[in-house]
């Protein structure tokens, strides 16, 4: 057995009921998957079920200061390396932190869909709504995963365009093929529409998946296949479960304190960063998106020297993370829902109604007395708009970096990035390879049928 399969298979395998069957006595001191109430445990685990990504946050053109005092503290090689877009983000010794994170949960969510079913104590309405919620889970680690290590969704070479390994049992000889783009990407709205019928409208917590969480989960897959009338349908759909807003203004104290994950009104799904990233500095272009009366800029950045423990002097940072203290948000939200509506409106020609969904979330975003609309006269003009919103209110999260992936196929949209690292200048073009994660040569050298991104 290689290491890749031991690194993606939990202990949890050996204690399912698949195993039992040749054993007759459970090992000591672990608990064997008996109960329907076992199944739900694994999924209330949020220490290992709530992270996401990690390192697209480093690689988005809205990362980064040109600060020498700031390039120190880059201790980790894969933060270097994801921050000049090298051609390897990890030696051949190391494991990749994202996809370990991402199999390890898909394990333990296979786990969960094809063994609670034969579990006990439980009624059949609550293992349906379990293996509900675990096909959620996977439906969002497979759709991140293969946005990070596939080529962006193309609806010419989608077909053949090599994925990431799709696993769909917790079985120690799955193949570890990759799959092509289209078929995981029709897994994860395949698992999404599967799990709908069993799920509350709102789940009581936003960590645990719900019809909500599926709307909006689809309205992200439909965005990035490029289907703006389903994207639209279902972020129309998730806003009529849930449409509330911060009100910027409410924060305004010298030490705001953001609600926590299961107050705050904004977030549908929560997901978060997989590290916890304290000092973001901020790209000065990026910045520049902002009007300095903008709450966001007024509440969520603040200049690298005044941010406390700071690891970098110039330059403007992003603060938000730290007032939550839960890190950084980046599942499905009410502002993601709006400016994905505003966005295919704008594609669809219709410019008022693009422009009204921007600015219902810009009202909150601003103090009454200095707010304004904004406007746009073409439909080029309108979706520029909505991206800008995007970049601002999304800032420093990573989703700018999928948006660089996805906006290629828009002229005008992405330009060829360029940063300085210790002297060295760094380019990256619209087109460029290096949008795509290289898979870990170490998994590789484990596993042959794993074929390298070319770089």
């Amino acid at each position: 057995m290689n290491n890749f399969r031991i690194l993606i298979l939990s202990c949890l395998v050996f204690c399912a009921s698949a195993c039992r069957k040749y054993v007759e006595i459970p090992p000591e001191q672990v608990r064997a998957l008996k109960y329907t109430t076992d199944y739900q445990a694994l999924l209330n685990y949020g220490q290992t079920i709530e992270p996401g990504y990690s390192y697209p946050i480093y690689m988005a053109d809205d990362f980064g200061v040109e600060d020498e005092t700031w390039y120190t503290r880059l201790t980790l090689s894969a933060q270097v390396n994801s921050y000049i877009w090298a051609e390897k983000i990890y030696t051949s010794a190391e494991d990749d932190t994202d996809w370990a994170s991402f199999y390890k949960q898909i394990n333990i969510f296979n786990t969960v869909a094809t063994g609670v079913e034969g579990s006990e104590g439980g009624t059949d309405v609550q293992k349906k709504t379990i293996q509900a919620s675990a096909l959620v889970h996977r439906a969002y680690a497979y759709f991140t995963l293969v946005n990070m290590y596939g080529k962006q969704y193309d609806g010419a070479t989608a077909a053949t365009d090599p994925g990431v390994p799709l696993l769909l049992s917790p079985s120690l000889f799955a193949s570890l093929d990759r799959a092509p783009v289209k078929q995981v990407y029709d897994q994860v709205k395949t698992d999404l529409l599967n799990a709908m019928p069993y799920l509350p409208d709102v789940a009581t917590y936003n960590v645990n998946p719900s019809k909500l969480a599926v709307y909006a989960l689809m309205a992200r897959v439909c965005l990035n296949t490029r289907e703006f009338t389903e994207a639209e349908r279902y972020a129309n759909l998730a806003l009529s479960l849930k449409n509330g807003l911060l009100d910027l203004n409410n924060y305004l104290a010298a030490t705001p304190v953001l609600p926590l994950k299961l107050a705050n009104p904004e977030e549908m799904f929560f997901k978060r960063a997989g590290l916890f990233i304290s000092n973001i500095p901020l790209n000065p272009s990026a910045v520049n998106l902002y009007d300095p009366k903008d709450l966001r800029y007024v509440v969520f950045t603040k200049d690298g020297s005044a941010i406390l423990g700071t690891n970098f002097t110039v330059g403007r940072g992003l603060f938000r993370q730290r007032l939550n203290t839960e890190g950084i948000y980046i599942g499905p939200s009410v502002p993601e829902m709006l400016l994905i509506k505003a966005e295919c409106q704008a594609r669809a020609g219709n410019i008022a109604n693009a422009m009204d969904a921007v600015n219902t979330l810009r009202k909150k975003r601003f103090k009454p007395a200095e707010y304004y609309d904004l406007t746009a006269s073409t439909a080029n003009a309108a979706l520029h708009v909505v991206i800008d919103e995007r970049g601002r209110e999304f800032m420093g999260r990573g989703y700018r970096w999928f948006d660089q992936r996805r906006l290629v196929k828009d002229a005008g949209f992405i330009n060829t990035v360029t940063r300085r690292f210790k002297g060295v200048t760094y380019t990256l073009e619209p087109t460029s390879n290096r949008y795509i994660f290289p898979i870990p040569d170490k998994y590789i050298l484990q596993n042959p049928e794993l074929t390298q991104n070319p770089r």
